[in-house]
């Protein structure tokens, strides 16, 4: 029998007027990875933090080596050895790794005069960034490192406190494939050492790949547990939503129309000596698929006027558009969806109507007065045709899900007139019950002769929702495939550079 570190059984928690959790039990055993899925709003968020002693439960008990407590404080959480890794990496880019690790545990010396003994701090944080394959030492910035380096210090920081249980949130969800591969081989290493993991993901396929359990929650229910063998696609949605998902391909109701977009010898600042030579065609969903930095960002920034064209044009329907900034590519009719809705795609403290009339907005003006009304109007008609879950438009799109946020997002854009959309990471971070949606309504808007491109790093969201795929490597087009030639193969290997003409020659 497997040692049980620790059981959450029977918890509930109440807000007012909403109950996040009922009665939801689970077991953490010694050295196993625990996966912990739900769509969002599951519960999954609130679930840990009455175990790491953020909020009390209304009821229920948290069992830790066989003592039963009401609740934990941060504190306590800590003591009994449980550490969070947050998606949202919580350190100071100011200070040096050995000070983050040891932040608000600082070493001291000096007597009295308590000093930072910045060389016993260095000296105990190196082994940890050792055993973690780290490539940078304890006196390096934060501000100079990756996301994903940065990760390997908030799991040096678990480490320092002697954590016998960390807790990942989304862990992934900003890292590369190799980065990803890494941390993956980094809780191997921690499973090995007798390290439970609680890691929080909507990317099923690493699920898969490192958790020995997996527990779903659904509407702040425990829905069910799966073992290592049950382990697979279609179980874990079923769980997670109650029903099975349709297919991710849908095909177009019509053929590719005449027009669209053509990128033209397209110069970047991001590339400044390389050339984007790229078409999609009106009424399809061209992925754009790539490694990190490669340039797929920087192609939508410059077509949506954010950063300068170098060089090149932008035609539609044949005809050439100058862009020189947003405005002119809304007067277009080029939107883009960024990878960020949170910094770039909403204003969190406005309520939804405002959101969804921002880009918009003198539509809805005269004489600098908004008109309210007209205003109320179209974002009752996007909140209802998009499905936006929410009690009200005049709630602030801070309170909203991801995936509804990304919604809002969607309404500003739906409620012009788009003819090219750029998508970037339209899923990140997104339950898959919502990025079913997000990918229906990106058909329906491909099926009205909207031209779209979808940026993404998932490789299963680029093979699975495209028509065709375009690779980019080091700021250029490497290649672009027909749906009877997609494959992770293929797409990996225009994204390390290699040609279609060069893979064909090797297949043969």
């Amino acid at each position: 029998m497997a040692e049980t570190l620790l059981e959450l059984a029977g918890i509930s928690k109440t807000y007012p007027g909403v109950r996040a959790l009922d009665d939801v039990s689970l077991r953490v055993y010694r050295g196993e990875v625990l996966g912990l899925i739900g769509e969002n709003g599951a519960g999954k968020s609130t679930l840990m933090r009455v175990l790491g002693g953020v909020v009390a439960p209304t009821e229920g008990v948290i069992r830790i080596d066989g003592n039963d407590r009401a609740r934990m404080t941060v504190s306590e959480a800590t003591q009994a050895g449980i550490a969070f890794v947050h998606q949202e990496l919580n350190l100071f880019e100011n200070l040096d790794v050995a000070a983050n690790v040891f932040i608000g545990r600082e070493k001291l010396t000096g007597g009295p005069l308590k000093l930072v003994d910045h060389k016993v701090m260095r000296a105990r944080v190196t082994p940890l960034l050792q055993r973690l394959g780290a490539d940078f030492t304890p006196d390096t910035l934060v501000e100079n490192l990756s996301i994903a380096q940065r990760q390997m210090v908030e799991i040096a920081k678990a480490l320092s406190i002697d954590a016998r249980v960390i807790i990942m949130d989304e862990p992934t969800s900003s890292l590369t494939i190799s980065e990803t591969e890494r941390l993956l081989e980094v809780i191997a290493d921690l499973k090995a050492h007798g390290i439970s993991v609680i890691y929080i993901s909507h990317r099923l396929g690493e699920i898969m790949t490192c958790a020995d359990r997996v527990v779903v929650l659904r509407d702040g229910h425990t829905v069910g547990e799966l073992a290592r063998h049950e382990l697979s696609h279609a179980a874990m949605i079923r769980l997670m939503i109650g029903r099975d998902l349709k297919a991710q391909y849908t095909p177009p109701k019509q053929s590719p129309q005449p027009g669209g977009c053509d990128i033209v010898d397209l110069v970047t600042s991001a590339f400044p000596d390389r050339q984007i030579n790229l078409s999609v065609r009106r009424g399809e969903i061209l992925g754009l698929a790539g490694l990190v930095g490669a340039g797929r960002t920087s192609l939508a920034r410059a077509a949506f006027g954010i950063d300068p064209l170098l060089g090149g044009e932008i035609r539609i329907d044949n005809a050439p558009v100058g862009v020189v900034s947003p405005r002119d590519a809304i007067r277009q009719g080029i939107y883009l969806v960024p990878e960020d809705r949170k910094k770039s795609g909403l204003v969190l403290e406005l309520p939804i109507r405002e959101n969804v009339a921002l880009a918009s907005l003198l539509d809805y003006a005269r004489m600098w007065l908004v008109n309210g009304t007209a205003e109320r109007r179209v974002a009752k008609e996007q909140v209802a045709s998009l499905s936006i879950k929410v009690p009200s438009i005049d709630v602030e799109a801070v309170t909203l899900s991801g995936g509804n946020q990304q919604k809002v997002v969607l309404g500003k854009w739906l409620s012009m007139r788009p003819r090219v959309m750029f998508f970037d990471e339209p899923t990140r971070g997104i339950d898959v019950g919502a990025k079913s949606e997000i990918y229906m309504l990106m058909r329906d808007l491909a099926d009205q002769g909207v031209a779209i491109v979808m940026i993404s790093s998932d490789m299963e969201e680029v093979i699975g929702v495209s028509d065709r795929v375009a690779v980019m490597h080091e700021g250029s087009v490497s290649g672009v495939l027909e749906r009877e030639q997609f494959s992770e193969y293929n797409v990996l290997r225009l994204a390390i550079g290699q040609t279609l003409e060069t893979m064909e020659a090797a297949a043969s």
